[in-house]
């Protein structure tokens, strides 16, 4: 019987869903803004370990530009294409983090909580159809990990770029994000991921560095 259930924290998502993975035979897709949104280093490699096991046709990892600044990082993107994954990069920040696995189940994360994330699971032929319709769409407008680092510049979309010219132009944050339509808190997080794709230390090294890959025209 299809359902969803709610669990918190990491060690209780792998406890109660890892078999999940191991079950997985035909595709595992994930969803991430870096790679920290799903079991950190020994339960994250656990969970790896199972899918590889489980000899899964198909594995695709669609990450933010976020998942890309930091050597280590990189380096790790790296070697997951390197083991047979599909690895792209979206053009903007996802929204929304998710795993479905063979179209049958789907885990979507909550935001960070002091007492640990919350993940919901879901069995729902609709929730995990809807979810995963939504991550073929961004698969879809993204770019291979390959192709994105030989280019080495950053796809922001629409929103980010219209952060990109809010700084530009000097404004406060107050009076962008009332330009935006956003919430302060909505614009200084995208100001933040905005700067993480550009990899820039500070808003002015942003600016600089958009002007030198000729996003500021």
């Amino acid at each position: 019987m299809a359902e969803s259930v709610t669990i918190h924290g990491e060690l209780d998502l792998l406890a109660r869903a890892g078999h999940l993975f191991s079950s997985v035979s035909e595709e595992f897709v994930c969803a991430a803004r870096d790679l920290d949104t799903w079991p950190r280093p020994r339960s994250q490699e656990t969970a790896r370990a199972r899918v590889r096991a489980s000899r899964v046709r198909r594995v695709r990892k669609l990450f933010s530009p976020t998942a890309l600044v930091g050597e280590e990082s990189r380096q790790g993107l790296v070697e997951l294409a390197g083991s047979g994954a599909q690895v792209r990069i979206a053009a903007g920040a996802l929204p929304h983090e998710t795993i479905v696995m063979d179209r049958r189940y789907a885990i979507l994360a909550g935001a960070d909580a002091p007492t640990g994330r919350a993940y919901t699971v879901t069995t729902e032929p609709a929730v995990v159809g809807g979810v995963y319709a939504l991550f073929e769409a961004a698969w879809e407008a993204a770019t291979d990990l390959a192709s994105f680092l030989r280019g080495e510049q950053p796809h922001l979309d629409e929103g980010s770029r219209a952060v990109l010219r809010a700084l530009g132009s000097g404004a406060t944050d107050e009076a962008a994000a009332r330009e935006l339509g956003m919430s302060l808190r909505t614009y200084r997080r995208r100001v933040a991921e905005l700067l993480a794709a550009l990899d820039a230390g500070s808003r002015f090294q942003a600016g600089v560095r958009a002007g030198e890959l000729g996003l500021t025209g």
